[in-house]
């Protein structure tokens, strides 16, 4: 959970991060901007903030903010009533970002989750994305991502998107955000 103060800092530090990048928001996007802290109260370590510009039955658009060495934790999108799981291209517009997908594990990760979630960490192939590079990932894929040490802004375009549905590793995770 996170209290309504860092909520509005949250939504405010990643304006200004977009502004950067020269992404425009209309009023409501910038009301509307979702701080995920996966339930852990540890936004800045373990978070993200999100734009939904669309999400539809068939596509769905976003932009991904992460602050400095913010990371998302690693989870899947299942297969929902029998349509595939997400679909997701992420494309980096500003900043780093590293991403882990199953496969060979790189042998010094720049990704570094933190000692006591380690265990939850369980895919080590790195993707690392500049901007204007972007890697598309399959339905079930395991991963995770985390943001270089400027922070890192990531579009992503995607098949339609139902997060409440998201498989997290780390069994904590909460992944609808709770504001008190």
């Amino acid at each position: 959970m996170i209290t309504k103060k860092q909520r509005v800092d949250a939504a405010n530090k990643s304006i200004k991060y977009l502004e950067k990048a020269g992404i425009v928001l209309t009023l409501r996007e910038k009301d509307e901007i979702e701080i995920a802290d996966f339930g852990l109260e540890r936004l800045d370590e373990l978070g993200l903030e999100i734009i939904t510009y669309i999400n539809t039955e068939r596509v769905c658009a976003k932009e991904l903010i992460l602050f400095p060495n913010q990371l998302c934790p690693e989870h899947m999108h299942p297969e929902i009533n029998g349509k595939k799981g997400k679909e997701e291209t992420f494309r980096c517009r500003w900043g780093k970002v590293y991403l882990y997908i199953p496969g060979k594990p790189v042998k010094n990760p720049q990704g570094k989750p933190p000692k006591d979630r380690f265990e939850y960490f369980t895919v080590w192939n790195e993707i690392v994305l500049n901007p204007g590079e972007q890697y598309t990932l399959y339905p079930g894929t395991l991963h995770w991502f985390q943001a270089g040490p400027e922070g890192a802004i990531v579009s992503e375009f995607s098949t339609t998107s139902v997060d409440e549905a998201d498989i997290f590793t780390d069994p904590m995770i909460k992944r609808i955000p709770e504001v008190y």
